[in-house]
């Protein structure tokens, strides 16, 4: 009998995803999930509280308005990493500069999601304070501890990019990472902060 298949060698496959944007497809989808599974119960337990009335009485209001400012740096670094990502090969220069405000409106949004918590802490809320301070905290805390995660490979990558050693894989891997992380704010802040 003879095996004609194995002398070929292994069928190769058309269209085959990077290994680095494969694997943070595998992270982003576990990580979807978990934030299902949070904003899920967030919103069974709002849905209980008696007279619909949010946030509870005695907390303060979450700052919708403020944060604004905050979601803007987030989704213009969404915007500055995907255009440094499509002028890679075209004008390696322009990607490194849109590559670097990237890093810098991430960390933006995270000072600023900082300087929020500590005034809310200074008016009452805190994970322990209600319901709602526990939830806003977990549900929000989470996303900014994804995108501190996010922040720190950016810096890592952008130490590779700028010594012309990051390949288009690894860059499209860490595109799906930022897009994830940028992509899931504007549906948190929506949900929890109205």
């Amino acid at each position: 009998m003879s095996t004609p298949a194995l002398a070929l060698g292994a069928p190769k496959r058309a269209g085959k995803l990077p290994t680095p944007v494969l694997g943070m497809l595998i992270l982003v989808v576990a990580e979807s999930m978990m934030f299902a599974g949070m904003v899920s119960a967030f919103t069974i337990v709002r849905g209980q509280i008696p007279g619909g009335i949010w946030p509870p009485a005695g907390q303060p209001r979450l700052p919708f308005e403020s944060t604004m400012l905050n979601t803007a740096a987030l989704v213009a670094s969404g915007v500055s990493f995907w255009i440094s990502r499509e002028l890679f090969t075209k004008n390696p220069e322009r990607s490194k500069k849109l590559f670097l405000l990237t890093i810098v409106l991430g960390s933006l949004f995270l000072g600023l999601q900082g300087v929020e918590w500590v005034r809310l802490i200074a008016q009452g809320l805190t994970a322990k304070s209600s319901v709602h301070g526990g939830f806003f905290y977990l549900i929000v805390g989470a996303h900014g501890l994804h995108v501190l995660a996010a922040v720190i490979v950016l810096l890592w990558a952008f130490w590779k990019l700028r010594a012309n050693r990051l390949g288009e894989a690894t860059f499209s891997g860490v595109r799906v990472l930022w897009s994830f992380v940028v992509a899931l704010w504007p549906f948190l802040y929506l949900r929890v902060y109205l």
